[in-house]
Parts: structure tokens; sequence; C-alpha cells
């Protein structure tokens, strides 16, 4: 007796009492269709079985087949995703990374082949060989994330295998920073001086050395002391850029107090006298041209080393705004507006030291109400 058809690409012979199943494997290089046959002893076993060729094939369809390696995927992102849609100092940084340290180590292998213990094994080699922080192992780590989602969304891959890598725990690392007494030495120290008011532009205001280097005059009201934030000098190897600043949060006006007004109409003479052109940024180096972010920080790290302060940064004096304005009790959601941060989480992250301040003088609190 013929087969009977039960349900689609399932029939049902009655003499042998088995059921068949028709799976199809498409067509053959002259167009004809391929198919083949599957006998199953029950209805239940026939569906199971159909259910799961359907699967496989599905997936064999859709699983990309080129061979790229990790290295070509890399130099394509870079060329057609990155470069056209990243800050040029983002592309630098990605580079340095994948030039320096991909490449060499996963660069050869096939994208498709590429596995989660590959990547995880890289953490482990990059990081005894280059002697690596754990902090900067997870630039790579987020750089390879980014870089294989992408190759999930243009169908390279199926799945990134960076969902399956453990990322390297970052450390965080304790902030130095004055307190006020010391920063009252500094400046005292610092009178006079031509970094003295980059210093007041950190110790006071709480601005990043970016932010200082990259701001213009036209951004100074003396009429209400204000001064707006909103752009910032930054460095990539040998290149300095204006560019806006690090984040939208960090867009920001802040009050002038009357000291740093003062130092700021003394240099704004200062540069009228003795420059034929008047320069439109407001912090210059000794060839009266805009600061680059890491000549600023070497000339203060000097000025520190040589009269044998606390081994501070010019960084260091943004955090050391943070610790006084927390010690004169200013809440933690206002000192991050103030240094331009997106929430007070961030702030509570870079700045822990403020946060155990804060447990101290609760549990001291604490203890004398218990006292007898």
């Amino acid at each position: 007796m013929a087969r009977k058809t039960v349900e689609r690409n399932i029939s049902y012979d009655e003499s042998r009492k088995i059921y068949y199943v028709s799976m199809d494997l498409g067509r053959d290089k002259e167009g004809k269709r391929l198919k083949r046959y599957q006998t199953y002893r029950t209805l239940y076993a026939a569906r199971a079985g159909l259910r799961d060729f359907l699967i496989h094939r599905e997936q064999e369809l859709n699983t990309p087949k080129h061979n790229l390696t990790l290295g070509e995927w890399l130099e394509s992102w870079m060329d057609n995703i990155v470069r056209p849609t990243r800050a040029e100092t983002t592309v630098y940084g990605y580079q340095k990374i994948i030039d320096n340290h991909v490449l060499p180590g996963l660069g050869d292998i096939p994208l498709l082949a590429l596995s989660p213990m590959d990547i995880q094994q890289y953490y482990i080699q990059v990081q005894q060989n280059a002697n690596l922080s754990s902090n900067t192992l997870r630039r790579h780590h987020d750089l390879l994330t980014s870089a294989l989602r992408a190759a999930v969304r243009q169908d390279k891959l199926l799945q990134s295998p960076m969902d399956k890598v453990e990322p390297p725990r970052p450390q965080q690392k304790e902030a130095s920073y004055y307190r006020p007494e010391e920063l009252k030495r500094l400046y005292s120290l610092l009178e006079g001086h031509p970094l003295e008011l980059c210093a007041r532009l950190a110790g006071s205001l709480g601005m990043r050395r970016e932010e200082i280097c990259g701001l213009k005059w036209e951004c100074v009201d003396y009429e209400r002391q204000l001064l707006r934030i909103c752009e910032a000098r930054t460095a990539y190897g040998a290149t300095v850029v204006q560019k806006e600043t690090k984040t939208r949060s960090s867009v920001r006006t802040l009050y002038i107090p009357d000291d740093v007004t003062l130092l700021l109409q003394k240099e704004q003479e200062r540069q009228a006298w003795r420059l034929e052109e008047p320069s439109e940024f407001v912090v210059l180096d000794r060839r009266n041209q805009p600061y680059s972010p890491n000549a600023l920080s070497l000339a203060f790290t000097r000025f520190v080393r040589k009269n044998d302060l606390p081994r501070v940064t010019l960084h260091g004096l943004r955090h050391s705004f943070a610790t006084v304005a927390s010690m004169q009790g200013v809440p933690l959601f206002d000192i991050g507006k103030a240094l331009g941060h997106a929430t007070p989480a961030t702030t509570g992250k870079v700045y822990t030291h403020l946060v155990d301040h804060t447990h101290e003088e609760t549990l001291i609190k604490v203890s004398d109400a218990l006292k007898k």
C-alpha cells in the first residue's frame, strides 16, 4: 500500500508500520532538488527528527562562510567603522593596542575559529610578556568586545566569543591628593610662577589638565565671574588636537573665585603686553604657545620635585579639590557636578577616600553615642 501523508514532510507506510520523514537538502549544481528520507517507528520520533534536521539546516545555512583572520577583520573594522565615527585619540589608542599586542598574539587565528579560551590565554600571555596592568588589559578586552560584536552585526560571526570571556578585573587606584594645608603651601610656593594659574584651575576649580590646556578667553566671563568648560586639548602620540570635552556631562559652567579671577586678569594683561597677536588660549607655555597636556604635567611634576613637595601629579590637584570640598561637607553629588561626572556613582568610584572619610565620621558618631 502507498505511503499516506500524515503531516507536511511526514508520511506513514501502513504495511511496514514506519514513518518516513522527507528532508530537503536544497538543489544541486544543475538545479535539481535534493532530498533524503529517514524512517522512524513513531510519529513522535518522526516529528523530533524533522525538528532537529530543520534546526541543523537553519544553522548550516546561516553560518558565515569566509576565510577572514582576526587581524583582517580588525583592519576592516578600523577602516570602515572606527575611523569614520570615533575621535582621533580613540583611533590612535585602538591602533596602538592592535599593532603592538593583538596582531602578534591573535591576528593569524581565523575569525570563525577564534574561541573564548584563545582570548583568555592571550590575556595571560600579554600581561606576563608586556607586564601590563589589569586596568590596561581591560582596554584590550573592551576593544575586542566592540570589534567582535560588530562582526556579529556584519554577519561575519554567529556569536561573539567575548560573551564567554572572563574580563580582566580592574584595580582601583588610590587617588593621590593634597590636604588643605599642603595645597596652601603649594599655592604659596607658586606665587608669581608661570604654573600658578594652572595649579589654581586644577586645585580650586577641579579642572582636568586637558580642560586647562584647551581653555579659551572667550569662555571667561569676568562680569558674572563664570568660566565655561566646553573644549579640551588632547594629545595622542606626537599630535595635539583641540576637541569637545570628554563627555556631555563634562560641559559645565563654574564660578570663578576672586583669587582665580585676579590671576586670569593678570595673565590676560601679560599676554596683551608680550604678544604681537593675542592668543585665544588662556594657558601658554614659555614659548607663548598653547600647552600640550603632557608637557604641562611634566612641568608641574618637575616643580613638585624641585621644591621637595609630596609627590602629587597635576591631576592629583583635581583629587585635592574633591577632598577639600568633602572635608567642608559638600555632598558627593555636588562635587561630581563640579568635576563634570555623569553620576555620583562615578565620583564615589574614583574618589573612594571621600566615602571612607564619611564612614570614619559616621563610626565615630555612633561610638560617641554609645559611650557611657
